[in-house]
């Protein structure tokens, strides 16, 4: 968004420092001009502002149609900073060591007290954030994607443009037969912040979270899934003008098109479920 030149520069001085092979980084403006990047930087410059999914997509394809030209790509927040100087490295062994793995969601931890906040860890049994473990989504903003899962199962979905993308993503994987992996030891420093200072939190997460069910879910499920969404959010006694966003969003999401739909395979909700964390919830 162009509003962060500070954070981005320190951001892209970590990556310049990765050991082994030279990272080739894209900057994407999602609707705003991109200024004072290094020399060798690539940019996309995005007319509007087309959301999380949308920008993404952009920088995936900057390398070419799915990001063919790379093996891996790193998706990192730009108010991040690669903790260590190996992550690159240790991204590189992790995707040869295991043909399967398509995804690995790094840990983000706050620069100053350097926890990780239970929501950061991608799985029901969230208590202790130095535990890696297969896992069942992943977080956006400190990742690594096969470049070959792009191209099998297409991109981040932009209708989303904001909320439950990765997740709608980490299913189609999943479906496909690929794995994903947390990986406490590959760190992304990234302040604590609370998701709901988007003015457009709730809505979203209620529109996008029927869009995802409806998209990818065997049809017995969705209202399984999102019958247990609806008691969660109420059990969290959101405020007035929260609650009343939430179900703006979730009508939304009943009374608009969420895109193409393909559910997922009895044995991947069966798969999802020995992981930890069966479609339902």
């Amino acid at each position: 968004m162009g509003n962060r030149p500070d954070e981005l520069r320190a951001l892209l001085d970590s990556v310049a420092k990765q050991d082994g092979d030279r990272v080739e980084v894209v900057v994407v403006g999602n609707g705003s001009p991109v200024t004072g990047v290094p020399e060798g930087v690539r940019t996309v410059e995005l007319p509007e502002n087309l959301g999380i999914p949308g920008g993404r997509n952009a920088g995936i394809e900057a390398f070419g149609p799915s990001g063919a030209e790379m093996d891996i790509l790193l998706f990192l927040d730009d108010d991040g900073l690669l903790a260590q100087h190996d992550t690159a490295e240790l991204c590189r062994r992790a995707f040869a060591a295991d043909p399967k793995l398509g995804i690995i969601s790094f840990r983000i931890a706050d620069p100053d007290t350097g926890e990780t906040a239970r929501r950061h860890v991608p799985r029901l049994r969230a208590a202790d954030p130095m535990r890696s473990s297969r896992v069942t989504t992943f977080l956006g903003g400190a990742n690594a994607v096969r470049t070959k899962v792009f191209a099998e199962v297409g991109g981040l979905p932009d209708e989303f443009f904001y909320a439950h993308e990765e997740t709608d993503l980490a299913w189609r994987a999943l479906d496909a037969g690929w794995m994903i992996d947390y990986r406490s030891d590959m760190v992304l420093y990234h302040p604590t912040t609370a998701p709901s200072r988007h003015a457009v939190y709730h809505r979203m997460v209620a529109r996008n979270r029927v869009w995802l069910a409806r998209r990818n879910l065997p049809a017995p499920l969705v209202p399984v899934y999102l019958g247990v969404w609806l008691l969660l959010t109420l059990a969290r006694r959101p405020s007035v003008p929260a609650l009343k966003a939430w179900f703006g969003g979730f009508k939304e999401g009943w009374t608009t098109s969420p895109g193409p739909r393909r559910p997922m395979r009895w044995r991947t909700v069966w798969r999802l479920t020995r992981l930890g964390r069966p479609p339902v919830v």
